[in-house]
């Protein structure tokens, strides 16, 4: 398993600024809990999941199943 951010680096940079304006919550949410801090329990929850590969919510991360 591997996580990487998402190739595409106009992503990258927009979610992290939205990441800097929100204190570090996903920008993607409205609510800002501890379940939406970065990196957010969604993906923690999908990253604990052998068969999961793909991006998280906010597509800032990625988990490939390769190492």
């Amino acid at each position: 398993m591997k996580i990487k951010f998402n190739p595409d680096s106009e992503i990258v940079k927009l979610v992290q600024d939205g990441l800097k304006k929100t204190g570090g919550y996903c920008p993607c949410r409205l609510e800002k809990t501890e379940e939406t801090k970065c990196m957010c329990k969604e993906f923690r929850d999908q990253i604990k999941d052998p068969d999961f590969e793909g991006f998280c919510h906010c597509m800032l991360y990625y988990k490939s199943l390769e190492a």
